[in-house]
């Protein structure tokens, strides 16, 4: 779950383990001719828009930033963000389908999704206005974030906060209580998957209490693998990865909002709210965490399933006992 996606036949993006096998002449020139099209045409003019979209994003928003509050701001706001966040959607050439539109994140609420990729941000993003959750960078991205939130109240953390679970929970308690702040978009899963499915939600995001918006998010992996594989690529060679695929291909479905009902507690809130996402988008729900990707699997996690395996074959041998 934690590397590419396996395809059922080559799409003359990439090779295989070995450097160059040959197989034939005519498909050596059609991925020749790929590796041209993709490298001297397209990569230029893909950089040439992101370059576009983020510096107008840091243009916009600062300049944003200035009014006064009101309707004025709000609506530049809002607009400035649509335009950039799109025009950063077709730096990477991506086709999105989106269903149930009817049913997208209000003011108020909490937006949460399966994360496979980055650029989910931008593909929820160039279809609704959001308020952004996360850790303050430094940097090119510390420069966006803080023309960002001069423009909208998104939710930032000092590296210092984001492990102190009771003041992330205050500060989303905070935004969602005023009906008049934007949805937050949050990736409860806190990693990036493959693309074949859902793990665990972090239960933070669904104590609050909040109308939570569930959206499902697949990506077509015959065009471009959108995945992230963050312990074998860094985020510049990634971005070089998907700037130069063909193309970025998903489909996003908005589900009905869900409440947490009176019987139920945070953890089976968030469960019943993650088996709808991978209901809704073909992916295997799973209640493995994510955080198993960076860190060293647990002696108890083990155990469990030296006990499941150990039973699974005491059955096996009673049956055939019996038989």
């Amino acid at each position: 779950r934690f590397s590419a996606e396996e395809l059922e036949s080559w799409n003359l993006l990439s090779r295989t383990n070995y450097n160059f096998q040959y197989i034939s002449l005519r498909l050596t020139i059609l991925w020749g001719l790929g590796v041209l099209i993709r490298y001297c045409f397209l990569l230029p003019l893909r950089i040439a828009l992101a370059f576009t979209g983020i510096g107008l994003l840091v243009v916009g928003t600062t300049m944003v930033g200035y009014l006064p509050n009101g309707r004025f701001k709000e609506f530049l706001s809002k607009h400035v963000h649509l335009m950039c966040y799109r025009i950063c959607v077709r730096a990477l050439t991506a086709i999105i389908t989106y269903h149930n539109r009817k049913n997208r994140p209000r003011n108020g609420g909490i937006c949460v999704a399966n994360h496979t990729s980055p650029i989910d941000v931008i593909i929820l993003a160039s279809d609704g206005y959001y308020a952004m959750v996360g850790q303050v960078h430094g940097g090119l991205m510390g420069v966006i974030q803080r023309a960002m939130v001069k423009a909208c109240p998104h939710v930032w953390f000092e590296r210092s906060e984001v492990k102190d679970r009771h003041l992330v929970a205050k500060r989303l308690t905070e935004h969602v209580q005023d009906k008049s702040k934007l949805p937050i978009l949050i990736f409860p899963e806190g990693t990036c998957i493959n693309n074949t499915s859902v793990m665990m939600f972090k239960k933070g995001s669904f104590e609050i209490g909040a109308t939570v918006y569930p959206v499902a998010i697949k990506y077509d992996p015959q065009f471009g693998d959108a995945f992230w594989n963050s312990s074998k690529y860094g985020m510049v060679t990634y971005l070089l990865r998907m700037m130069t695929s063909w193309a970025i291909v998903c489909s996003v479905w908005y589900l009905p909002p869900m409440t947490r009902e009176k019987d139920e507690d945070a953890v089976q809130f968030a469960n019943r709210v993650k088996s709808a996402i991978a209901r809704q988008g073909g992916l295997v729900d799973l209640l493995w965490d994510g955080g198993l990707k960076r860190e060293k699997v647990k002696d108890t996690f083990k155990e469990e399933q030296q006990k499941l395996y150990s039973k699974m074959i005491v059955g096996n041998h009673e049956d055939r006992s019996r038989s």
